[in-house]
């Protein structure tokens, strides 16, 4: 682990390691804060990409694509960098996915 990695556990079910302005959540099978319909199964991901433009764009984007928005845009939550504007879908396996911008 590099020198400015930091952990940061929440509870037994979910933390954070952050490396400079990156995060990384980790949640166990009973962690119930994803605020996703649908949880994150077994064998499946929870990842997050940051967008480098406003969060409208990256709603267009997935529109243009076909790809169904399970939650958000939500404004105000708190990411790696800070608070950003979130929208969450999913992969055709199911894993959640994430666009977060601090735009």
């Amino acid at each position: 682990m590099c020198s400015e990695a930091q952990a940061d556990q929440k509870d037994e079910w979910f933390g954070h390691y952050r490396f400079r302005d990156w995060q990384l959540n980790v949640h166990g099978p009973r962690f119930a804060g994803l605020g996703a319909e649908k949880p994150v199964e077994p064998g499946n991901s929870d990842l997050c990409f940051v967008w480098p433009g406003p969060i409208d764009e990256a709603v267009a984007h997935l529109y243009r694509y076909g790809v169904q928005i399970v939650e958000g845009p939500i404004p105000g939550e708190s990411g790696a960098r800070g608070v950003g504007h979130h929208v969450y879908f999913r992969d055709p396996d199911g894993s959640l996915l994430e666009f977060v911008s601090y735009n």
